[in-house]
């Protein structure tokens, strides 16, 4: 499984590629100049790389090879500059090397076979690479779906009851304050208490993976909203959004999972770009 993306956050597809780090709780990482100089100004501090001592970009591709298993390189038609020095150093140290041309595959393949390189090539820290938005005004943004769509099938290759979090577990079974009333509320509740990567993770579920979560997800909903024990109310919403009045309390948690499902569709299913 992926543990951490690097790049020299030169280009909008470096940084991009951060983004995507970033925004699923990979770590992230890279070598960058002196002065964190890039084609478009300084790096932000937020972005976790090292300074090289030198203004020397070359050296930067260099250390990122060295520092990685494998090198993603995107680019669109033709390899040139430093994506081509990149190419030949991955190749020098014998790493492992992707290149995807977005000018031939759709990102949803690409997708797909970043995800399939990382596995069978065991890739644990992945080094990106990409072109400037002077080759292609939307090689950011084409850099970050691909990557999140490519990220959310490595950390879906790990079963769905593990790679969501142990919600079953007895620090998440505290003292509720106030209790959800019905299942609007109950969603509410628990897509605020959730972490961003579960979030994704739920959302991009088929229907039919959602069953695996009703035993630990579907256990904390039964706990801690009190299902077991006397929340009514919630049970009454539950079967009321159901149309089912005999509705029993694993249902009743499953059918807010269900709900929740649909909200966060909404809300952090990848998109596709073609």
């Amino acid at each position: 499984m992926l543990k951490k993306i690097i790049s020299g956050g030169q280009t909008s597809a470096d940084q991009a590629a951060l983004d995507a780090a970033i925004k699923l709780g990979i770590a992230h990482g890279g070598w960058i100049p002196k002065g964190r100089t890039t084609e478009t100004g300084t790096l932000p501090e937020n972005y976790n790389l090292q300074e090289i001592p030198t203004d020397d970009y070359s050296e930067c591709i260099v250390q990122n090879v060295k520092n990685s298993k494998g090198t993603l390189i995107i680019f669109y038609g033709k390899l040139t500059g430093d994506l081509y020095r990149a190419e030949r150093e991955t190749l020098k140290h014998k790493h492992q090397l992707l290149g995807v041309d977005l000018n031939q595959t759709i990102a949803l393949n690409a997708a797909s076979l970043v995800n399939d390189w990382i596995q069978l090539r065991f890739i644990d820290v992945l080094y990106v690479v990409g072109p400037s938005t002077t080759v292609n005004p939307h090689a950011g943004k084409h850099t970050k779906l691909m990557l999140e769509r490519a990220l959310i099938l490595d950390l879906m290759n790990v079963s769905s009851h593990r790679a969501v979090a142990d919600y079953s577990k007895k620090n998440h079974l505290e003292e509720q304050p106030v209790l959800p009333k019905t299942i609007h509320e109950a969603v509410e509740k628990l897509i605020t208490e959730m972490v961003l990567k579960d979030k994704v993770i739920i959302a991009n579920m088929t229907h039919d993976e959602l069953v695996d979560l009703n035993s630990n997800l579907g256990a904390y909903i039964r706990n801690s909203f009190r299902l077991w024990s006397g929340n009514h109310e919630l049970m009454e919403s539950c079967r009321f959004v159901s149309k089912n009045k005999k509705l029993n309390v694993d249902e009743a948690s499953f059918a807010i999972i269900d709900a929740m499902w649909e909200k966060l569709r909404k809300t952090h299913t990848l998109k596709v770009i073609k």
